[in-house]
């Protein structure tokens, strides 16, 4: 029975053995649906949305098209829609970030009702698309689309409550900015430091966040490469450059917003653009301190700028006050070089000389050089020529008749006929000697006084 003992020990062991690693199992599973739901709940949130407005042939399409990545150039029409991917190096987390591109038609402002709702506005970032090649249509359209959201999210009819939390947050965040100096750059997402909450808050300014949407905002300049055409071809100073500036900013202000100038054609700014934009939805760290000295290439993040920064660039003003209006300095230039590009096609000849033909015909006919001249030579005293004018009428026997007799070949001289024949007329009156014989009378006293100055000649 011994042996049989002995067996059995060892099998009891080993029971225990696999109950052993069943636990372990257990606790391992159980670690990684830990893990995996503790990992869930820090993952980059989903619904995001960027919601872009712009004028027609600003560049938003394009802009937005580049940071995704694509280089097509295929615009829709109404109420765009594309996605960004958002990569979280630090958790290895993929996300995407909805874009709406609104239609730059206001007709087709009323489709913002698909993209925001009530419900998805506290996960929205407003971004303000600006044509730099056209600054003086900057400030109308900021001001147009501004108020085209403001009006949108008024209809959505939010709870005050809840629309008045919105709004401390965003001066919440515009007044704690910090220099990004100030951050520690090794990890991608920003850690509240330990006395984040004890930080020493300054009040707003008097113009700022005066129009809180309760959503950040953004103000991304287009085209910037343009700086240099508007200098060559439209005489552009810096003073016009830091006097559109300071509008901007002071907008910015206004709204508690941002401002980039960005190019896609030589590509300036656009990672930094897609950076901030991740910063200020995702909460990523972001490092890029505020870019104010070259004029193309400007960043201003939300919260660092004030009233006294804008002033610096007053300082240069010369032949502007920063009180101005925006539209009496930055004037759009005339147009000239279109008539060189509009497209002049010739007319048909045989259409031509159709027309010119309808032209002539209409106009009365005039008299021959002929008859205009005789009568200026029987008035000019001299007996010879009136002689030889009135000669051939006495032998037609009737001048009114010679007068009078149609020409076949100009009808539309007929009226002018009568007029002839009594100017005709009046010189056979005045010149007719004896009747029946018209013009002998003069021919007759021109003789004799050549006779006469010829025998005094020779006395």
């Amino acid at each position: 029975m011994a042996p049989v003992l002995e067996k059995q020990h060892p099998g009891a062991a080993g029971s225990g053995d696999n109950n052993n690693e069943e636990e372990e199992g257990q606790n391992l599973w159980t670690s990684i649906l830990s893990e995996v739901s503790t990992r869930s709940s820090s993952k980059l949130p989903s619904g995001k949305n960027i919601l872009v407005f712009g004028e027609d042939g600003s560049g938003k399409t394009t802009l937005m098209a580049k940071l995704q990545g694509a280089d097509h150039n295929k615009k829709g029409r109404g109420l765009e829609y594309l996605y960004l991917s958002v990569h979280d190096e630090d958790r290895d987390d993929l996300t995407r970030c909805n874009v709406w591109i609104l239609d730059g038609d206001l007709y087709h402002k009323g489709l913002l009702k698909f993209a925001v709702t009530p419900q998805s506005l506290p996960d929205c970032l407003a971004v303000f698309v600006v044509d730099m090649s056209r600054p003086w249509t900057i400030m109308e359209s900021l001001q147009k689309w501004a108020s085209v959201l403001r009006d949108h999210v008024d209809k959505l009819k939010i709870p005050p409550e809840d629309m008045r939390e919105m709004e401390q947050k965003m001066v919440k965040a515009f007044q704690e900015y910090t220099e990004p100096e100030d951050a520690t750059p090794s990890s991608p997402r920003r850690a509240p430091t330990a006395g984040e909450d004890e930080a020493i808050v300054l009040p707003l300014g008097d113009n700022t966040l005066t129009h809180n949407l309760g959503i950040p905002v953004l103000i991304v300049c287009t085209k910037c490469d343009a700086v240099s055409v508007l200098e060559k071809e439209h005489d552009y100073r810096e003073e016009h450059f830091d006097f559109i500036q300071s509008y901007i900013r002071r907008f910015c202000l206004q709204y508690g917003a941002g401002l980039i100038y960005t190019s896609v054609k030589e590509e300036k700014n656009l990672d930094l653009l897609y950076k901030y934009i991740v910063h200020k939805m995702y909460d990523f760290q972001f490092v890029t301190p505020a870019l104010v000295v070259e004029k193309d290439a400007v960043f201003i993040p939300s919260g660092w700028d004030n009233e006294k920064k804008i002033g610096i660039l007053h300082e240069n003003f010369t032949t502007v006050r920063p009180e101005d209006p925006f539209e009496d300095f930055i004037t759009k230039p005339p147009v000239r070089k279109l008539v060189h590009d509009k497209e002049i096609s010739a007319e048909d000849e045989q259409v031509f000389l159709m027309k010119q033909q309808s032209l002539l015909a209409k106009q009365p006919a005039t008299p021959t050089r002929g008859a205009t001249e005789s009568p200026g030579r029987t008035t000019s005293g001299s007996p010879r020529p009136s002689g030889r004018t009135i000669q051939p009428t006495v032998t037609s026997g009737s001048p009114m008749a010679a007068v009078k007799k149609p020409d076949p070949s100009m009808k539309a001289g007929a009226a002018n006929e009568g007029v002839l024949a009594n100017f005709f007329n009046s010189l056979l009156s005045k010149k007719t000697g004896a009747p029946g014989s018209p013009g002998s009378g003069a021919v007759g006293a021109g003789v004799q006084g050549s006779a006469k100055k010829t025998e005094a000649g020779f006395d």
